[in-house]
């Protein structure tokens, strides 16, 4: 098995169960070996009382695309600690595209990094766990 053959597999596996982020509307778009790619489009249910897209949205989508970016080597992986920083709002209608790299690994941890843009190329969040 190759390891693109193997990320793929295992994200087979965990979007299979992963109803959360079906239910919030989170697409995968691709998946490598340490890279992840999926979007969201900002509908009336992810806005807040602002009108604008809600961090904890935006948190899930990172979250997500995290989670299949680590989990791409058919290792179990859970998060130890995650931040955001919410750059730019997120508005209804946008379409938000989380993409996650590996930026090292030691032992049975791992940093990646997730930036969150939306169609128009602009930076609208950055996580890191």
């Amino acid at each position: 098995m190759t390891p693109q053959e193997r990320a793929e597999q295992s994200a087979a596996a965990i979007w299979a169960g992963d109803s959360a982020s079906k239910f919030i509307g989170i697409s995968m778009d691709s998946v490598g070996p340490g890279i992840a790619v999926g979007h969201i489009v900002v509908q009336k249910h992810h806005v807040n009382g602002l009108d604008i897209c809600h961090g904890g949205t935006l948190f899930h989508l990172a979250d997500t695309i995290f989670a299949f970016a680590c989990n791409s080597f058919n290792k179990r992986a859970v998060a130890q600690h995650c931040s955001i920083n919410f750059i730019a709002p997120g508005m209804l209608g946008d379409t938000l595209t989380a993409a996650a790299s590996k930026v090292n690994e030691s032992g049975r941890n791992g940093i990646y990094d997730v930036s969150i843009t939306n169609q128009k190329g602009e930076t609208v969040a950055l996580f890191r766990g």
